[in-house]
């Protein structure tokens, strides 16, 4: 399709903004610097509000301002069903989860499983993270390349490195006190800049709002009966809402990303609150990013159609630019760049707190000095510029759909491990060979289910109760170690767990 000039004053509008994230990095460089505490925790010191739209802003992200809207494009709101999990498991993570991280005081998710099953459990997975999230940085840095290269006539591979390198310097710097800051502009740049698409889109439409509703329920493209059916449509909320329950589960209790989110609160009622304040944000989304789908499927459908073999995940940016005037374009194209560099920022520092913590000061030794902060930046370093050649793969292929890229992923590598997780808190017997042998079912288990015509979420669902179920039963015939496991499990949550010397 033809380019769309971007013009000067919008491409102003965006250098501003992407200076101005590079100033956080360069402010928070001198504090986050003195020590790993301080690099990967901020030293507890982040107000639980700040922590909670960090949250937000991490899981949510690019993922939420292009392939949400598109979802509700191309189909209707039935994925909206997945922001409701969250709510249904914020009370589990509060009773049975926040309990142990903070006891122990970890800085990755993955010392809990060393101490519950052992130092292998933990490389494993903390190595599984670790190439999770590379891949996810190559999607989120695809998006926003997506909606600049569909715009303009700029090289995608120039705007990709400029993505991904601005990332890597201001992470870089900040540490997790610049990461967190950060997320707290681009969450309110994301959802101010998806309000005013919004607004915008209903005023370009004739008849408004009104009209907006009565069509798209005469055209199925809110929710109708066929969605709580389990048989036909992938589109099923009740499978929607069951899968969502465990890729969130993998979300916050085995994603390092989100779980070094508890311990840069003051207390775990803090933490509490934060994870409170991220569930009131993912209720905004629903009728904010779904809204905008519907209506611009609306807008298209009446104003105009796109232009053929059109690639639906820059529907959005799109929008933007053919349809808002100059300005305006320039800052909801920089609230998209927002929306990438919130999680992108965030896989980074995450990344280098599992190398730094789980394998080299394991490993090789405890240096919380300026010397492991060296290490851990040397590793967003290398981290992100794999992310940038894995995006790079994207843009050459043109993919769409990236949302159910990204739940096949999630699927595969992430949720069995929130399995071995649910095991290790929830079972007195599962053990070291059984929950390892239990990973290993699961994973195959969901590479073939991924083969299949079920939706990813689906996938979602055997990828966790495979895990758990394979894991307990092979555990059965092993015997068990010796091993103190009291206060690691809901049997002694309120016990003291005392460490054993490594």
């Amino acid at each position: 399709m033809e380019k769309v000039g971007f013009g000067t004053i919008n491409w102003i509008v965006l250098s501003v903004y992407l200076l101005a994230m590079l100033a956080v990095g360069v402010y928070f460089t001198k504090r986050s610097g003195k020590n790993t505490d301080a690099f990967f925790t901020a030293s507890g010191k982040i107000p639980a509000w700040a922590a909670g739209f960090s949250i937000y802003a991490t899981t949510l992200s690019a993922i939420t301002f292009m392939s949400t809207p598109e979802q509700a494009f191309l189909t209707d709101w039935s994925y909206a069903a997945g922001n409701l999990a969250i709510f249904a498991i914020i009370p589990i993570l509060i009773y049975f989860y926040i309990p142990f991280f903070r006891k122990l005081n970890v800085t990755t998710a993955y010392e809990y499983l060393e101490e519950r099953f052992g130092v292998s459990m933990r490389s494993i997975s903390s190595l599984l993270f670790v190439l999770f999230h590379i891949g996810r940085i190559a999607i989120v840095i695809y998006l926003p390349t997506l909606a600049i290269t569909s715009v303009s006539n700029i090289n995608p591979i120039v705007i990709t490195a400029a993505v991904g390198i601005l990332c890597i310097i201001y992470t870089f710097l900040g540490g997790i006190e610049g990461v967190i800051w950060s997320d707290v502009i681009q969450g309110i740049l994301l959802l101010g800049g998806a309000l005013l698409i919004v607004f915008m889109g209903i005023n370009l439409i004739d008849g408004g709002f009104a009209s907006i509703i009565k069509d798209a329920s005469s055209q199925g493209k809110l929710l109708t009966a066929d969605n709580f059916k389990f048989g036909t449509a992938s589109a099923a909320i009740p499978i929607i809402f069951l899968g969502s329950i465990f890729n969130n589960l993998h979300q916050y209790t085995a994603s390092q990303d989100v779980v070094q989110r508890y311990q840069t609160t003051t207390s775990i009622k803090e933490t509490n609150k934060s994870l409170w304040t991220n569930g009131v944000l993912a209720l905004i989304t629903i009728p904010i990013f779904y809204g905008m789908g519907t209506i611009l499927y609306m807008y298209y459908s009446s104003a105009g159609t796109l232009p053929e073999g059109f690639n639906t995940s820059a529907v959005v940016p799109y929008f933007i630019v053919t349809s808002l005037p100059v300005g305006v374009a320039g800052l909801l194209i920089a609230a998209i760049f927002a929306a990438c560099q919130s999680t992108i920022s965030s896989s980074l520092n995450s990344i280098s707190a599992c190398i730094v913590v789980d394998f080299k000061q394991r490993f090789f030794g405890k240096n919380h000095g300026k010397g492991d902060v060296l290490l851990a930046r040397i590793t967003i370093i290398i981290a992100g510029l794999l992310g940038v050649a894995a995006a790079l793969y994207l843009v050459a292929t043109n993919r769409a759909e990236t949302w159910n890229l990204f739940l096949d992923i999630t699927g595969l590598f992430g949720v069995p491990i929130a399995g071995i997780f649910a095991l290790g808190i929830f079972t007195k017997r599962a053990n070291t060979p059984g929950v390892l042998t239990g990973l290993v079912l699961a994973a195959i288990t969901a590479y073939f289910v991924q083969t299949t015509d079920l939706t990813p979420f689906a996938v979602s669902t055997v990828s966790f109760f495979s895990s758990f179920i394979f894991g307990y039963i092979a555990s059965l015939f092993f015997t068990n170690s010796n091993k103190n496991i009291t206060g690691l499990t809901i049997y002694t949550k309120n016990e003291e767990y005392v460490k054993s010397a490594k």
